[in-house]
């Protein structure tokens, strides 16, 4: 799998992610919204959008791992937050972006939505590519 990460000229270089992301693969996994739940679907840090961004790249990541993909194949992500506002929510976004992807900067989309289930602050989707 291979993945060609553009970011074209006339449309600024983000930070954080990849504008288009270019992907060749034999497989595609599709990740369903994973929620600041532990694995026995009790609501992880009630109130802390840090604490549940660290929860919900943690489930993307055993999710992906359950499919046979790594975090570097991931192509797209969404990311859907309640009550968004962009100082006060990135830096925690992106601590748990990091602590998964590390360098990788798939293409991603934010979303500041009113509410998700009771409590819950963020949910991130997910896109992969993988061989065989």
């Amino acid at each position: 799998m291979t993945l060609e990460c553009i970011n074209p000229e006339g449309l600024p270089t983000p930070l954080t992610y990849t504008q288009v992301v270019v992907a060749a693969g034999s497989r595609l996994v599709f990740v369903a919204g994973q929620e600041p739940e532990d694995e026995h679907g009790n609501l992880v840090g009630p109130g802390d959008l840090a604490v549940q961004a660290r929860q919900v790249f943690a489930n993307l990541g055993r999710a992906l791992t359950a499919a046979g993909a790594r975090p570097d194949q991931v192509t797209k992500i969404t990311i859907f937050v309640v009550g968004y506002r962009r100082d006060e929510c990135l830096p925690a976004i992106e601590e748990g972006r990091v602590a998964l992807f590390g360098d990788h900067k798939p293409a991603d989309t934010l979303v500041g939505v009113q509410a998700l289930s009771p409590g819950y602050l963020i949910e991130v989707e997910a896109v992969a590519v993988v061989d065989g």
